[in-house]
């Protein structure tokens, strides 16, 4: 994974191309990456759909394959809808960057699962960034413009 995360930087990074972290309405993003804490350690994935400039919503889920929580292995899994309020316009950031808090609603094993976030993306081409989201469950990884 470390390996596949270091090709797209730099495959980001090598691009000169106009980038754009958050475009409002219609916008889409897919992000992959590593959980490092909250619920356990794994792998997240996630899509946003821009409704508003504010307010995208989407869905996601992680794969836990260890430091499950509460320890119970039922909880391997969470599947979750997600709705984020972009910040980008309102605190008149570079248009690389898009910060933005949230909240995830969903299924954790057999239990309801709730978290919070806030998230971080940096666009280094017009396909691809970085992103960084932290509070009760957190994750880093690669943002993709679709």
């Amino acid at each position: 994974m470390k390996k596949l995360f270091l090709a797209l930087l730099f495959a980001g990074l090598s691009q000169t191309a106009f980038s754009q972290a958050w475009n409002g309405q219609g916008d889409q993003k897919v992000q992959i990456g590593l959980s490092g804490w909250g619920n356990g350690t794994g792998i997240t994935g996630t899509y946003d759909y821009g409704i508003t400039d504010l307010i995208s919503l989407g869905a996601g889920a992680n794969l836990y394959f260890d430091n499950y929580k509460d320890n119970d292995k039922d909880h391997k899994f969470f599947i979750f809808g997600r709705v984020n309020f972009h910040l980008q316009d309102i605190l008149e950031m570079p248009e690389k960057w898009d910060i933005y808090p949230g909240a995830d609603v969903g299924v954790i094993g057999n239990t309801f699962g709730l978290g919070v976030h806030l998230g971080a993306r940096y666009f280094i081409n017009d396909k691809f960034g970085i992103f960084i989201e932290a509070g009760n469950n957190g994750s880093l990884g690669v943002s993709i413009n679709l």
